[in-house]
């Protein structure tokens, strides 16, 4: 009796279990994938949100779940309505719709205005509400982790709101700590590559939680340690680094009305825009993360970023001092230092623009010597830092006419014009080995025997420049020296290389001439790599060289193969058919034929 009951509950449990079916989403993984795929691993929320839009359309009709043809009929999606996962992934999928949008506007050129913050609010309070419902469909119709993945993201666009509200902190604080809570204790669990999710959510996560304790007064942070937060990439931190840039918005209005000069190579500038002393501060603060000693460590597209960053805050301030210029009027004092302004920030950005080249230069370099680097790109050719020589040397020299152009020079000019001259000649000599070493690579020796000895010329000349010089860079004066003793060794390589293909010239000569024949056919002048497995030789030829790989002849040669033999029909010829005229119809004849036979 006993197991009749038990078997009886058995079977109750199995049918509960297939009507009402628990639903497994992986909702950080699938989140994460879909984002770096559509836009957010380059801080495209326009991208994103047009592929969530794109995915809910599919989703609909897929599931024939369409709001009506013509009139807009609203279907809620409720417990009783989800019959299989695709149901949630509407719900989800419709709050990054909504949160995507709402830091679209976020990232505005110049921020949003009154306006567009209500209408991003508003869409930040959509995101809240489908992610809400999403969670408490995912309890009930989910598996349990996928139950803790949908409240871990329904507390943290919770968080998100009252984190652009500016207020609540307490609140904002619960909700990203129970964020936070969720995806370490799903950190410890599952697949490596789900853990390593997790974990970088909670790193995400973390300066949020700490900007929160900082608003709410339990932590004392420093606006340094803000900084080095926001130095960190994320979509989850997009909200925090917007937060932040508007306080460093705020302090820089503030320190800008103390700043009243600007000084360069010797000269003082006043300046009396708001906006003009605002764009130079944040391009200071840019160059102080550029040249500090943690600048070292950081990536070459970061850097390359800085550097974006820094000319765009230049280029505001000359647009304002440009704009100051045209309103001036008569008043030839304020136009003298507007225009002694414009030239100090012009030749500032002249400065930026061969440091950012010159740190392309040295990423090119880094690659030369490998085929491909980690990243699948290809590898740098040496035309290709030819070119960028090209554009510093022109950059130098736009840069030394502009300081030079003007009547009374202070001795700082003279020295910072005599600095980039140097610079320019140490171009000039990495430009000439750089084509030498193109010519080399196409086989050319005489061409870059001498430029070889022309880029060694140039080093030497540079070198005793900036030996005699009292103020010279010694880290300059290093790559000079090994400059020079690189072309020393390149050009006995290629003396040595010459003298090699002249030595060889006879033997090539031979060969070609007794391949020759008198019919004008000419036998095959190398055998293919088949041909000769057992022999170890190359059939790729020189990396300078434009021949053909000669691995296997193709198309293939026509073969001889055996066929069915042919029957010929010889008694075909000497067979007598009988006549059959007497068969044929005959033709009918006329009155007039008749008569004349």
């Amino acid at each position: 009796m006993g197991k009749e009951i038990e078997t009886s509950a058995m079977e109750i449990d199995e049918k509960t279990t297939q009507t009402n079916p628990k639903f497994s989403i992986n909702v950080l993984q699938l989140l994460k994938s879909a984002q770096m795929q559509h836009g957010l691993r380059h801080g495209d929320y326009t991208r994103y949100r047009r592929y969530c839009t794109a995915r809910l359309r599919r989703l609909y009709k897929s599931l024939k779940f369409t709001h009506g043809r013509g009139k807009y009929t609203r279907r809620a999606i409720t417990e009783s309505t989800i019959s299989e996962v695709r149901y949630l992934h509407v719900v989800l999928y419709t709050a990054e719709r909504a949160w995507s949008h709402a830091m679209e506007k976020r990232q505005l050129p110049d921020g949003p205005n009154a306006r567009q913050r209500i209408y991003l609010i508003g869409r930040l309070r959509k995101a809240v509400k489908w992610a809400t419902l999403f969670a408490q469909l995912c309890a009930t119709k989910g598996d349990s982790r996928t139950s803790l993945e949908a409240e871990a993201y329904a507390s943290y666009m919770k968080g998100s709101l009252l984190f652009e509200l500016d207020k609540n902190w307490d609140i904002a604080l619960l909700n990203f700590k129970n964020a936070r809570a969720v995806y370490e204790a799903l950190g410890k669990n599952g697949d490596l590559e789900n853990q390593v999710l997790c974990r970088e959510r909670v790193e995400e996560l973390e300066p949020s939680i700490r900007y929160c304790l900082h608003k709410v007064g339990e932590s004392k942070i420093q606006t340094s340690e803000l900084l080095d937060i926001g130095k960190m990439d994320g979509p989850a931190l997009d909200l925090f680094k917007a937060k932040l840039e508007a306080v460093m918005d705020e302090a820089r209005t503030q320190q800008a009305a103390s700043m009243t000069e600007f000084h360069w190579l010797g000269h003082r500038f006043p300046i009396s825009n708001a906006k003009t002393r605002v764009s130079i501060l944040k391009a200071q603060e840019l160059e102080k993360d550029l040249h500090s000693l943690d600048a070292d460590s950081l990536p070459a597209d970061k850097k390359l970023g800085i550097f974006d960053k820094v000319f765009a805050a230049y280029h505001d301030a000359r647009s304002s001092i440009r704009t100051d210029l045209v309103t001036a009027g008569n008043a030839e004092n304020v136009k003298d230092d507007l225009s002694g302004l414009d030239k100090a920030v012009s030749a500032i950005l002249g400065q930026r623009t061969i440091e950012r080249n010159q740190l392309l230069v040295s990423n090119a370099k880094s690659k030369l010597s490998r085929q491909r680097d980690d990243k699948g790109d290809k590898s740098t050719k040496p035309e290709g830092l030819v070119r960028l020589y090209d554009l510093l040397i022109q950059n130098i020299e736009d840069l030394t006419e502009l300081v030079s152009s003007g009547r009374d020079r202070k001795p700082e000019e003279v020295a910072f014009c005599e600095e980039y001259d140097f610079k320019g000649l140490v171009f000039r000599a990495e430009r000439c080995f750089y084509l030498a070493k193109s010519y080399s690579l196409a086989g050319k020796r005489t061409e870059a025997y001498s430029l070889y000895c022309h880029a060694r010329s140039l080093a030497d000349d540079s070198l005793r420049k900036l030996q005699s010089s009292t103020n010279a860079d010694k880290v300059m004066i290093q790559e000079v020296k090994v400059l020079y003793n690189n072309c020393r060794s390149n050009i006995c390589i290629e003396h040595a290389a010459g003298i090699m293909e002249e030595l060889k010239a006879p033997e090539k000569l031979s060969k070609g001439v007794s391949t020759l024949s008198l019919n004008g056919a000419a036998k095959k002048p190398e055998k293919f790599l088949l041909e000769k497995l057992d022999v170890y030789e190359s059939a790729v030829g020189d990396p300078g060289t434009k021949g053909l790989t000669r691995i296997a002849p193709f198309p293939p040669a026509f073969q001889s193969i055996p066929r069915n033999p042919i029957v010929l029909d010889l008694a075909f010829n000497s067979i007598e058919f009988p006549s059959l005229e007497r068969r044929m119809k005959k033709e009918s004849k006329g009155f007039m034929s008749r008569l004349w036979g």
